[in-house]
């Protein structure tokens, strides 16, 4: 059973940083991803990276926000700066094993995380 754990959530003002890790309990992803879901809204597909190394990010945090990933320790990070209220939301980490031409989509990802709260304050 793979297993997704998130950490790195917590509240900031506009403007701060705050990182998000996510321990994998293996490591054959094809793709590994962070989407977010605010109350009343759908889950959307924030960053993604590939086992190749390239990555995909919705515009709104293009430019702010960088995926990296450590596979000697089956870690995947969101770094994200310049936090915008907008960005408050439940982050999921999240793990791909087939290839998709859809990397947002929220059904092509096998695995999922509990989430961890990121709220950012005016």
């Amino acid at each position: 059973q793979v297993q997704l754990v998130e950490s790195g959530g917590g509240s900031v003002q506009a403007g701060g940083s705050l990182r998000l890790s996510c321990a994998a309990s293996a490591s054959t992803f094809n793709r590994m991803g962070w989407f977010r879901q605010g109350v009343g809204k759908e889950r959307e597909g924030v960053a993604v990276i590939n086992s190749d190394g390239n990555t995909w990010y919705t515009d709104s945090v293009k430019g702010r926000f960088t995926i990296a990933q450590d596979n000697t320790k089956n870690t995947l990070y969101l770094q994200m700066n310049s936090l915008k209220p907008e960005d408050t939301a439940m982050y999921y980490c999240a793990a791909a094993r087939a290839r998709s031409l859809f990397w947002s989509r929220a059904r092509d990802y096998d695995y999922w995380g509990q989430g961890t709260q990121v709220t950012v304050s005016s």
